[in-house]
């Protein structure tokens, strides 16, 4: 049975629960606690919950858990003309991200950058960043997933040649970040700023057959 949680979790969640128990065993209760609520807090932070991705034709979906903060036209060196959706995760959000689409990864491109707050419009420009430009049937779709003011790695565990389904999962991004799908333009989007969606079942855009 697979323990819904990421293996890059395990460090944050173990270290501080084992001194946690030696702690309480030694007598130190009141100690041991802020040990144990780091470790709980990283368990819920490191969750991956297993989906029911959704299968449309056609169909975009999201790459990250989130709120949106930006629905605009936009271009990108893969997709060229574009719209961009950017979704903003909290440190309360799955920080997995899942592939928008099925396809082939065509490259993947690293930036080193800064660690402005993840909800400020220049971070997709200036902040560290990796982003994987996928090939799918009929179209090209670039996910950017994009370091924020606590998140300093970024893991991406797929690189050039490598086939994704639609909705597989294909890295994550520790605390609070923000990720960016960049869609053909003409796409027709089906999310707003504001709206909450969910890594691989929330559809945000359906692109023309």
């Amino acid at each position: 049975m697979r323990l819904p949680v990421v293996r890059e979790g395990w460090p944050f969640i173990l270290g501080p629960a084992v001194i946690a128990g030696g702690l309480w065993l030694a007598g130190r209760r009141r100690l041991a606690l802020p040990f144990a609520a780091a470790s709980l807090a990283s368990l819920g932070f490191f969750r991956d919950p297993e989906r029911e991705v959704s299968a449309l034709p056609n169909a975009v979906l999201a790459p990250a858990d989130g709120t949106v903060t930006e629905v605009v036209e936009d271009a990108d060196e893969f997709v060229g003309p574009a719209v961009r959706v950017s979704i903003f995760l909290s440190p309360l959000d799955v920080h997995v991200n899942r592939a928008p689409i099925g396809g082939l990864v065509v490259r993947t491109v690293y930036t080193p950058g800064q660690f402005l707050a993840a909800y400020r419009p220049e971070v997709g420009t200036v902040n560290e960043r990796c982003a994987i430009h996928l090939q799918g049937e009929t179209a090209r779709v670039t996910v950017v997933q994009i370091a924020g003011v606590v998140a300093r790695r970024i893991v991406c565990r797929v690189g050039a040649g490598d086939k994704v389904a639609a909705g597989q999962r294909f890295g994550m991004i520790r605390f609070g970040s923000r990720t960016d799908c960049y869609m053909p333009k003409g796409t027709e989007v089906r999310v707003s700023p504001a709206d909450r969606v969910i890594a691989g079942v929330t559809v945000i855009g359906e692109m023309r057959a």
